[in-house]
């Protein structure tokens, strides 16, 4: 009997040994599996923690105008700094209250779910902490399978191994869904409340926190009971975890709450005209492609003046009549750097959003003299070079060719008039007449210095306006001039960071001196005659429509065609320019369209200089002002008393007198036609405008 008890005893102990060898084994077998798994989870490095977010552009001033959405979701990115940490404390207390003291897995908490599924035999209680959500978030289908679940514990080792508490938990808050298309907490404060994560109330905070559970029940917008009771049991989970007190809760719970349902905060879509360009920018300039910009996060900081933008808005909605075909292309521009301030490419946006301002090509007309005047002074001319002004062919191409421009309604002058007459009163036979007397290519090549891009002709016209440009290249010209002859291109972006705040692009200014800056502002103090006022019966220039609303010092030139009305101009500080037309290129015979363009500049010129304390154009040191008569461009006399301020590069301004004689010829009646008129050759010019 003793014998069969030993052996059983020794059965029982080699039965205990192998059933310890074998634990042994298996504890061996797992703990190397859970090395093998972290090695492995070590060795894949760290998961991107980066999600597809919209990029935002923002105006000069940070406000923000605009956003491109991936697959119509808004996404943003902030730091866990700017957000509130009523939002994060909520989060954190409500999903994972373990969150900081768990290496991804809360292995008590998965305990006590499965005890209460086992009690409701189903699945009634969810375990998953805040880094198995992310992690899914980030990487997975939402499918329930074991596949899904080994690879969503994966990554979840993954994060915990690579990144710290506070980065996943950022990471979080910026990818969950919380309803209408809107992921992460910035988007989601913008679409709910207007304000940002970093503004968000306790009680604004508790109510977001609910939404992620489950976003058609939880909305507050869709559901606002089930969401103030969600927001309940938050705020209780908040006062159990010590974040507040029972009667902060209270507070919260009780207070009122207004949601906007905005997916930005301020306006949307402000300039979309101007956001256009914007995007095609990053594709040319920044090299990035359509699905970088759409997902990458990217904050762009443009030029954009939201004041300026508005103004130009406004006037051009009040001084075109709605049920007209007109359209327009309008750029206002910083003569100092090219920063484009403000951009119309048409009347709405949503009706056509082909530019205006930059893809259109249309005849300038006179508003391109300028750029020949100026070559003109290079060449020796001054603002007191005369030239006889009347009907006149000139031949051209080896006399091939034959061209005659006409004036307005056919006036000449039949007599000599001066450069500064010339471009105040837009004459187009002293204009081509000073086109011939250039070099060939001259034209262009003062054109392209300035900054024009279109394809010029080379052409007697050409002094006339007639190749097509565009408004922005125009503008962008004419700021040149005003510049002192420093030419910048065209500025539409300052800065573009990525989603986590870094600079990947910033605008490096690279002015380059293109005109001899005394002749420059001779050119500018020429364009100041389109305002004159009239002194004698003599005196009338192309500004007069506009003159009397006008209360400061611009230089500017107007220009038309049958089918185009353009006017470009500008003060020290600012420079803007306009097309009006229609797309088709159908005349235009209403006097009223015709002042469109004219209209709608020096509306937009005042109210945008309204802070602004008048300032004069300031003189380089290269030039003399003299007083001149006009008619003569001589020094006065009391025989031809009338003057005006005239200024040239030192060494070329008159030194004549004015005589009596001199006087006299300008008094003589213009033609028409070469037939005989009663009225001043000024006096009639004034009628054309």
């Amino acid at each position: 009997m003793e014998l069969i008890t030993n052996n059983r005893l020794k059965t029982a102990i080699k039965i205990m040994r192998a059933l310890l060898f074998i634990g042994l084994i298996c504890c061996t077998l797992v703990a190397v599996g859970i090395l093998g798994v972290l090695a492995y989870a070590k060795t894949q490095g760290a998961p991107p923690l980066a999600v597809p977010l919209s990029t935002l552009f923002y105006a000069e001033d940070g406000t923000l105008i605009g956003e491109e959405r991936h697959q119509g979701e808004t996404r943003y990115w902030v730091s866990l700094d700017d957000m509130s940490e009523s939002i994060v404390d909520a989060t954190v207390s409500i999903e994972d209250r373990n969150f900081f003291d768990h290496h991804g897995f809360d292995y008590k908490r998965i305990g006590g779910a499965i005890i209460a599924d086992i009690k409701a035999m189903s699945k009634v209680q969810g375990a998953s902490t805040i880094t198995q959500q992310y992690a899914r978030n980030l990487f997975l289908e939402h499918e329930k399978t074991w596949n899904r679940k080994l690879t969503e514990a994966l990554y979840t080792i993954r994060l915990e191994l690579n990144y710290s508490k506070q980065e996943i938990l950022e990471g979080y808050l910026n990818t969950i869904y919380y309803g209408h298309g809107v992921y992460g907490i910035e988007a989601a404060a913008n679409y709910y409340y207007g304000k940002r994560a970093s503004e968000l109330s306790l009680a604004e905070a508790s109510m977001l926190a609910g939404v992620p559970k489950g976003p058609t029940h939880y909305s507050p917008l869709v559901n606002e009971e089930k969401a103030k009771q969600r927001q309940k049991v938050i705020l209780l989970s908040m006062v159990e975890n010590g974040f507040i007190s029972k009667k902060t809760a209270e507070q919260a719970q009780a207070e009122e709450l207004t949601f906007t349902g905005n997916k930005m905060v301020g306006r949307e879509d402000i300039a979309p005209y101007f956001q256009d360009v914007v995007k095609k920018e990053l594709q040319t300039k920044l090299k990035l492609d359509q699905q970088t910009i759409e997902t990458e996060g990217l904050r762009v900081y443009t030029t954009l003046n939201p004041k300026l933008q508005e103004i130009a808005e406004d006037k051009a909605k009040n001084s075109i009549k709605e049920e007209s075909k007109i359209q327009l292309g309008f750029v206002a521009m910083d003569p100092k750097n090219g920063e484009v301030l403000a951009l119309l490419g048409g009347r709405d946006y949503e009706e056509s959003p082909f530019n205006r301002a930059t893809q259109a090509k249309r005849q300038p007309g006179s508003t391109f003299k300028p750029f020949l005047y100026y070559a003109a002074l290079e060449k020796g001319y001054t603002p007191s070079t005369q030239i006889r002004s009347e009907l006149t062919t000139f031949s051209y191409d080896d006399n091939r060719s034959k061209y005659t421009p006409r004036n307005y309604k056919n006036y000449y002058a039949n007599d000599s008039i001066t450069l500064a007459q010339a471009i105040a009163l837009s004459d187009n036979v002293y204009a081509v007449k000073t086109h011939l007397f250039l070099d060939d290519g001259e034209l262009i090549d003062t054109a392209k210095k300035l900054g024009i891009t279109s394809k010029l002709k080379d052409v007697p016209s050409l002094a006339l306006g007639t190749s097509g440009v565009s408004v922005i290249e125009m503008v962008n010209a004419y700021s040149t001039i005003n510049n002192g002859g420093t030419h910048h291109k065209p500025v539409f972006i300052t800065r573009v960071e990525n989603y986590k705040g870094e600079v990947i692009y910033e605008n490096t200014p690279k002015p380059k001196q293109v005109l001899d800056e005394d002749l420059a502002f001779v050119t500018t103090q020429l364009m100041t005659g389109m305002f004159d006022e009239k002194l004698n019966d003599y005196t009338a220039v192309t500004g007069s429509t506009i003159s009397d609303k006008l209360t400061r010092f611009y230089a500017a030139k107007s220009g038309s065609t049958d089918t185009d009305n353009w006017m470009i101009g500008y003060s020290p500080q600012l420079v803007a320019g306009i097309w009006t037309g229609y797309d088709n290129n159908e005349p235009m015979t209403i006097v009223a369209e015709k002042q469109y363009a004219k209209n709608i500049w020096a509306g937009f010129m005042e109210e945008a200089h309204q802070d602004i304390a008048p300032t004069p154009f300031k003189p380089t040191e290269g030039v003399v002002g003299v007083y001149v008569n006009p008619d003569t461009g001589l020094l006065p006399t009391k025989d031809c008393p009338v003057s005006r301020l005239t200024y040239y590069k030192a060494g070329t301004e008159p030194t004549e007198y004015c005589s009596k004689n001199t006087e006299d010829i300008k008094k003589e009646n213009p033609k028409k036609d070469n037939e005989k008129e009663d009225k001043g050759f000024f006096k009639r010019i004034f009628d054309w405008f």
